[in-house]
């Protein structure tokens, strides 16, 4: 079984210059989320708790000390409405510190590659400040909820911006990081998926015991190899009611969605939401095959996703990398992305495009959670019709094949 590069991509910075862009040198970019923040204050809890059906292996704090083995320690991030922005608010400094107790909760510890990766792109960004306050005052009423799959190893706090923006506007936001079966690290294969796939169900289950959550509107969301994760979940547990795709490895790689046996996309009624990135050639997906006795002949999930509505976003001036906004902030990225962004487009396109991510993200919510009918007709319109500027993105409604009974979008499960 072949598994293609974009699984890993989003950690593997290096990895992905295979179809390099002439350098530019751009020092005056800076990423800019300028999506405008909803009617509420942005609150973050950071709950430490285990899974204790499952076993880990936790790195010891002591250098050269042996792995303990364990419950499965779930570092879980919450984002919610708040009543009002008083207090401090978070640094992306903040966040990072966040990743060295992953595992170990009040004792910080290193844990090589992932850690120091992101290490790498947070230079020069600490300082800023977000819009979250910790432990901000809950606010009284119920929210639908949003499961994070983060991308392969990645932190919870690859999206800070999307994921804040979000509970700006009344949605209850979940993530914890993404790790393997037994360890930190992840891997790139079944075994490794389903691991965030059981993430993702005992984050709903969490979810259910927060006051502000509102269980009857509970979408999952993943990015890279979360969304692979996130697809699989939403496959088997019965409590998602929407999917969205930050250029999902499933597209990429059918196969492993088939040899999983139990995920079958052409019985799925719920609505989906794929963002995907510009094209990259056929040649450079064979040049990638590790196994060339394998081809992509499994059944694409997208075409065989009739039973449930679908959106599809292309972004035509991002890569893979820019789905998330820890890589688009970071002095590294400044100074080399121009080597991943599609040819004639900008960095600025690229923050432009992930700006627009989240207004997509939003609305799909607001429509078939909330049901709001202002949200239903964004999504029906045109790219121009909605204001995006011309060829930045490209968008394709396919409502769900009609049954009997079946109204238009929303559509339900």
């Amino acid at each position: 079984m072949h598994i293609t590069i974009c699984l890993a991509a989003s950690f593997i910075f290096a990895c992905s210059a295979l179809r390099v862009a002439p350098a530019q040198a751009v020092p005056e970019f800076q990423f800019q989320f300028s999506e405008k923040p909803g009617p509420y204050a942005v609150g973050l809890k950071v709950v430490e708790q285990f899974d204790r059906a499952r076993q880990f292996q936790v790195e010891n704090a002591s250098a050269g000390s042996p792995a303990a083995s364990g419950p499965r320690p779930l570092q879980t991030l919450v984002w919610y409405p708040a009543q009002t922005a008083s207090g401090q608010a978070m640094t992306l400094g903040d966040y990072e510190a966040l990743i060295k107790t992953e595992t170990t909760f009040g004792k910080p510890v290193e844990h090589s590659k992932p850690q120091s990766f992101v290490d790498a792109y947070m230079q020069g960004t600490t300082g800023i400040h977000t819009w979250a306050v910790r432990d901000g005052a809950m606010k009284a009423d119920r929210f639908p909820v949003v499961i994070y799959a983060p991308s392969l190893n990645a932190p919870a706090t690859e999206n800070i911006e999307l994921c804040e923006y979000l509970a700006s506007w009344g949605f209850v936001v979940i993530a914890s990081p993404s790790m393997g079966a037994t360890s930190r690290s992840m891997t790139i294969d079944i075994p490794g998926a389903n691991a965030e796939v059981q993430d993702i169900s005992f984050l709903v289950g969490f979810a259910s015991t927060l006051p502000d959550a509102d269980m009857s509107k509970v979408a999952a969301m993943g990015y890279s190899w979360g969304g692979m994760a996130a697809l699989f979940a939403a496959a088997r547990d019965k409590r998602i009611d929407a999917l969205i795709s930050l250029d999902g490895s499933f597209r990429y790689s059918p196969e492993i969605v088939q040899s999983v046996g139990d995920i079958h996309p052409d019985r799925m009624t719920i609505p989906l939401l794929v963002f995907s990135r510009a094209e990259e050639p056929l040649e450079t997906w064979d040049a990638m095959r590790k196994d060339k006795s394998q081809c992509a002949c499994a059944p694409n999930v997208l075409n065989e996703w009739t039973d449930g509505d679908l959106l599809h976003v292309r972004l035509l001036g991002i890569s893979h990398i820019q789905f998330s906004s820890l890589y688009q902030r970071s002095e590294r990225f400044r100074k080399e992305g121009m080597h991943f962004v599609p040819a004639d487009y900008s960095l600025e396109d690229g923050a432009a495009s992930y700006n627009w991510m989240a207004r997509y993200t939003l609305e799909f919510l607001n429509a078939y959670l909330e049901h709001q009918e202002s949200a239903e007709l964004f999504l029906k319109r045109t790219p121009a019709e909605n204001g995006v500027p011309k060829h930045l993105i490209a968008v394709t409604l396919r409502q769900a094949q009609a049954k009997p009974n079946q109204g238009d979008i929303p559509a339900k499960k």
